[in-house]
C-alpha cells in the first residue's frame, strides 16, 4: 500500500500553495518595476554620468541630518504632494527611500509622487541597508562610511552574485 499525500501540508509555508509559474513570473516581473536594490542604486551613482533617476530621501529633516545618501534630494513624505513640483522634474524617474524595511514612508512618498504623475520606484532596505552595505553616507558633520555588515553584503567581493 502506498501512502497518499495529505490535503494540508504539514508546514505553514505551504498552507497556501505557491502561485503557478505564469502568475509568479507576472508578480516578480512587476515587482522589479516598483523596487530598486541598494547596491544597484549605489552602482548607478558611482558610474560616470547621470544615473537616469533622482534619489529622494522621504524622512524628516532631523533624520536627514542624522545621515543620508550623498546626492539624494530631501523631501519629507508629508510634504511630497505639495512640494514635489518645485523639486523634481516630472520627466525624470524618482527612487524613494526612508529608514529601512520596517518603515513605509518611502512607499507613501512613492504613492504621492505616482498620484502626481511621476514614474517612481522604492529603494529596498532604505537608508539602513545603504549604511549596512558599506556605502558612503553624509551627515550634518560630513561624510562617513562603515564597514559592510557581513550578514547583508559580500565582504570579499563587489558583487553578491545575484
Amino acid at each position: 500500500m502506498t501512502s497518499q499525500p495529505t490535503a494540508t501540508p504539514a508546514h505553514p509555508v505551504l498552507h497556501v500553495p505557491p502561485a503557478s509559474p505564469a502568475v509568479a513570473a507576472a508578480y516578480f516581473g512587476a515587482s522589479l518595476a516598483f523596487h530598486a536594490d541598494v547596491s544597484d542604486v549605489a552602482a548607478a551613482f558611482a558610474s560616470d554620468g547621470d544615473p537616469g533617476f533622482v534619489l529622494l530621501d522621504s524622512r524628516s529633516t532631523e533624520s536627514w541630518d542624522q545621515g543620508h545618501v550623498p546626492g539624494a534630494v530631501h523631501l519629507p513624505t508629508a510634504l511630497a504632494a505639495e512640494q514635489a513640483r518645485n523639486l523634481l522634474d516630472p520627466a525624470v524617474p524618482v527612487v524613494t527611500y526612508c529608514w529601512g524595511p520596517g518603515c513605509n514612508g518611502a512607499t507613501r512618498a512613492a504613492l504621492a509622487l505616482a498620484e502626481l504623475g511621476y514614474r517612481v520606484k522604492e529603494m529596498l532596505g532604505g537608508f539602513e541597508y545603504w549604511v549596512r552595505e558599506g556605502f558612503e553616507f553624509e551627515t550634518w558633520e560630513g561624510r562617513g562610511r562603515r564597514d559592510a555588515d557581513p550578514l547583508t553584503a559580500p565582504v570579499d567581493s563587489d558583487d553578491c552574485g545575484c
